[in-house]
């Protein structure tokens, strides 16, 4: 389906149209002017099962404290011997 972006030259409106001819003049659904231009569209794409694997794992906390050292099994600081 041909769906491009535009964005309206007088209110600044940016908009989606489904357009059949390329060459057709586009008005802008707020304010009717066809003073429009054609925006670059992001593309996006899917390949695979899943684009994100890994997405209902939790992504683990920083740890907390002034230290960026990340806290072992044995305390919850890492300000143990074990993390030093």
């Amino acid at each position: 389906m041909p769906i491009f972006e535009y964005r309206c030259g007088q209110c600044g409106r940016e908009f989606e149209e489904l357009v059949f001819k390329d060459d057709a003049a586009v008005p802008c659904p707020k304010c009717g002017s066809t003073e429009t231009e054609k925006l670059m569209s992001c593309c996006r794409f899917k390949t695979g099962p899943s684009p994100f694997p890994y997405k209902d794992q939790a992504i683990p906390a920083p740890a907390a404290g002034p230290s960026s050292r990340s806290a072992c099994a044995s305390c919850s600081g890492g300000s143990c011997a074990t993390c030093k």
